[in-house]
């Protein structure tokens, strides 16, 4: 099939499903001696036993079962270089994995948009899908990249939200470099939500418009949520029907864009498990100061909040996908009419959601307004 997606519900034909190989990520910004790199290296395995690897892949697996027994081809990347070391004239890296399909390629109907990530370990992340890419270039399709960032230096810059976070100094991309994460969009066809936060720059909404010309509106909105990605605060489901997240959203601070939607404000969400808590204090937070004594950075000082249990995926206006931990969303998303396919995401605090993992690249839908 062709490439085709304009929205994030309409009916699933084709869609791309990530894949560990997954160690803990590193960031060099000094020459370090081969002993140092392999120690780094060792302790980056370490954050990730085979045990929570296993796990991680098993659930994987479960997806994919779920989405081809509901009529969708099923692509995975090439994970093959992912870990291996590579450098820019301004710094060194290593990959962690090629889990999260979403957060560097925003397809817009048959445009393939590689997004210029402001992660130094995943600059080069986006290859490993190129082997997909090619298979669809065969029928055809825009795919266009935007240009790297150099990322020298501290490109994050302090602002104050007073309103909303009690004179807490926060933290934003700087305006000097295109830098914007796929993930932070939202697609409603004609119209596509723009999150401006530590992922995504204003400059990159401009460069995106350019991109996409007068047929299309970007909407930038910087008042729900100030951290990284859209996909665990707004989720479209279908037309006229969206989920929020009603701790980081409220009428006051909900897109204009949404005005006439029904809004779900979703609260009740599950906790860390306890398991999951006693890991990152007992393993990946230690390793990760192990690391930086050796002037290593790592992806493990911190962990995903617990509302990436809001991060569902939509199979078709009437069917999504769930994590199963999440009963109270379950049953929220049930009084809605919706049909929901619970699902085992045992690791997605530390690796992803499941919109996260997945990136639909054909879907029974056409460009559409949804607004006019």
């Amino acid at each position: 099939m062709k490439i085709n997606s304009h929205n994030e519900w309409d009916r699933l034909r084709e869609i791309i499903v990530g894949r560990t190989k997954t160690m803990a990520s590193l960031t060099l910004f000094r020459p370090v001696d081969d002993k140092t790199k392999e120690k780094a290296f060792k302790l980056a395995q370490d954050a990730y036993p085979e045990w929570l690897v296993n796990e991680v892949s098993e659930d994987l697996e479960e997806l994919c079962g779920v989405l081809k027994s509901h009529g969708a081809k099923v692509f995975r990347p090439n994970t093959g270089d992912v870990n291996k070391f590579f450098s820019t004239p301004h710094w060194a890296a290593v990959g962690s994995d090629c889990y999260n399909m979403r957060d560097h390629h925003l397809v817009v109907g048959d445009t393939v948009i590689e997004s210029p990530t402001y992660n130094r370990y995943r600059y080069y992340e986006a290859m490993a899908l190129y082997d997909v890419w090619y298979h669809y270039f065969e029928e055809g399709f825009r795919w266009i990249s935007a240009p790297k960032a150099k990322l020298i230096g501290d490109y994050m810059v302090p602002f104050h939200d007073v309103e909303r976070e009690f004179d807490k100094v926060l933290f934003k991309l700087a305006e000097n470099e295109i830098l914007f994460e796929a993930a932070n969009t939202a697609r409603m066809g004609k119209d596509i939500l723009y999150l401006v936060s530590k992922s995504g720059n204003y400059l990159a909404a401009k460069w995106l418009q350019s991109i996409l010309g007068e047929e299309y509106r970007v909407h930038t909105t910087d008042k729900i949520y100030r951290s990284s990605h859209i996909d665990s605060t707004v989720l479209c489901l279908r037309p006229g029907l969206v989920l929020l997240n009603g701790f980081r959203v409220n009428q006051k601070t909900c897109p204009k864009i949404l005005d006439k939607w029904e809004k779900i404000y979703f609260n009740d969400i599950m906790p860390h498990p306890k398991e999951t808590v006693d890991f990152q204090r007992n393993v990946r937070s230690k390793v990760h100061q192990k690391l930086l004594k050796l002037g290593v950075e790592s992806d493990l000082g911190d962990m995903a909040s617990e509302w990436i249990g809001m991060n569902i995926l939509s199979i078709d206006p009437e069917t999504v996908i769930v994590d199963k931990r999440q009963t109270k969303l379950i049953q929220t998303l049930e009084k809605y009419k919706l049909k929901v396919i619970p699902i085992s995401f045992r690791h997605s605090y530390y690796m992803g959601g499941i919109h996260c993992n997945t990136l639909d690249t054909v879907r029974d839908s056409k460009l559409e307004s949804y607004f006019d």
